[in-house]
């Protein structure tokens, strides 16, 4: 893909992460979604990123996914937070990480890290259904001046997430896609 930061070749190839993911972070049973959407399977999210090879191989193959004239990685709180350091740290990208809302003490602010006004930023996330914090961050984040077009997550579920997100002017990108895995 041309426009976008390469990646070594020797990495664990997609489909061994998604079965890897698949093994260690797959739920079964009734789990109500950010969305409020019931959900009869649930991506345990903290439960790849806890791991740190798996972690370490999921970050790897996202560097493939920054556009190349991004300035700023943007981790969304809670879960972005790990992948976004790690991307950070393999890219060679200055971080912010993005609070869901501003804190009401010390700095009082919703973005922690490096300025975001004037720049070209990332969000990170981990996994994506709706895409509805993505937006509200993106809003937020855009009000401080920062530049947002697109988005990067581990998993999209292909639950309307992507055109939700181009309707706000955001193009998603994903490591893995909900068909990546068994049904």
């Amino acid at each position: 893909m041309e426009g976008f930061i390469k990646c070594s070749e020797t990495e664990i190839v997609k489909s061994e992460i998604a079965k890897q993911i698949y093994a260690v972070s797959h739920l079964v049973g009734s789990f109500q979604l950010r969305s409020g959407r019931i959900s009869n399977e649930y991506f345990d999210k903290y439960q790849f990123e806890a791991d740190p090879i798996l972690l370490n191989a999921v970050v790897r193959q996202m560097i493939t996914l920054i556009p190349s004239d991004i300035e700023v990685l943007a981790g969304l709180e809670l879960g972005g937070i790990s992948i976004v350091t790690l991307l950070s740290q393999y890219s060679g990208l200055p971080t912010a990480f993005v609070r869901k809302e501003a804190k009401k003490y010390g700095t009082s602010r919703l973005a922690e890290g490096v300025e975001i006004n004037h720049r070209k930023v990332l969000i990170v996330e981990d996994v994506v259904t709706s895409g509805g914090q993505i937006i509200i961050s993106a809003n937020q984040l855009r009000q401080l001046g920062a530049q947002i077009d697109y988005a990067i997550c581990v998993i999209d579920r292909e639950e309307s997430a992507v055109d939700k997100l181009l309707a706000e002017g955001i193009t998603l990108f994903s490591l893995l896609k909900r068909s990546d895995f068994p049904n």
